[in-house]
């Protein structure tokens, strides 16, 4: 009698998580992270010991509202069941939003084109503590907006990011494309309502380096502040050098808001 033939799948999960008491992503001796987590959900739920590969590593207290994964099983578990599962025992600042079957090529770093991220200050009089651990509460003064939007013009394109990244990083390049750097005050009110301006920063490019979101915000506060000024950005850059920048943001603003893929990573078997 012929053995039946396993069935092997590829499934890419999208997550959404709150990242302030994880030390993020990737699996660490000795600490709590998402990785370690959502590993231990799906060996339960499938009953394999999987091998996720995420589309980044957000570092500790860095969320996520669009975190890519996927791993391969054998598991026959119907997607709609894998979602409800995972979401039944996984804890409250961890949720699975969609699980997808992809061809088994499909890889969730190295099918992607792009990732865009979005970081959150709120620019108050007051410290807010119930917004500590969701944004970058900035009181020393009122941020120049107006200001910071001319120097996210300039960082647009495709530069040597060398400047923005952390002190050695062991990325082979540190060249990357940006096609979107924005400022903008969101028309709809946060919850809980704040006494103070939003300033959301949203970045999209075809790769990032470690802090290089932290490290460019960092330096557009700066900017905002009126300790520097928005025709330094170029200079910075071409500095190549950490030094030259300014200040890193702290993880808590920042969010991993999508992940985009080649057109082809979805064909095929």
């Amino acid at each position: 009698m012929a053995r039946k033939r396993k069935i092997f799948r590829n499934i890419k999960l999208t997550l959404s998580y709150c990242g302030t008491r994880y030390h993020g992503w990737q699996k660490q001796i000795g600490v709590i992270t998402v990785q370690e987590v959502l590993e231990q959900a799906v060996a339960t739920i499938t009953g394999e010991q999987p091998s996720l590969v995420a589309s980044g590593r957000t570092d500790a207290g860095v969320h996520a509202m669009g975190q890519v994964v996927n791993f391969r099983t054998e598991s026959t578990i119907p997607l709609e069941g894998l979602v409800k599962g995972l979401n039944s025992i996984l804890p409250s600042d961890i949720a699975v939003l969609q699980a997808q079957d992809v061809p088994w090529k499909f890889h969730a770093i190295g099918s992607s084109t792009s990732k865009k991220y979005q970081y959150l200050i709120v620019n108050s009089g007051v410290r807010l503590p119930l917004w500590e651990e969701r944004a970058w509460v900035v009181t020393r003064g009122q941020l120049d907006v107006e200001a910071m939007r001319l120097a996210c013009g300039t960082l647009c394109g495709t530069h040597d990011f060398s400047s923005f990244t952390a002190s050695g990083a062991s990325a082979k390049t540190r060249t990357r494309t940006v096609s979107e750097c924005s400022v903008n005050l969101p028309d709809h009110p946060l919850f809980p309502p704040v006494p103070g301006r939003q300033i959301m920063f949203t970045i999209a490019a075809d790769g990032f380096l470690r802090y290089m979101v932290r490290n460019i915000v960092g330096l557009l506060v700066e900017i905002g502040l009126g300790r520097r000024d928005p025709s330094e950005i170029m200079e910075v850059i071409r500095a190549r050098d950490r030094s030259a920048a300014g200040p890193t943001a702290p993880p808590q603003g920042l969010y991993l808001m999508a992940v985009t893929y080649k057109p082809d990573a979805y064909n095929g078997r």
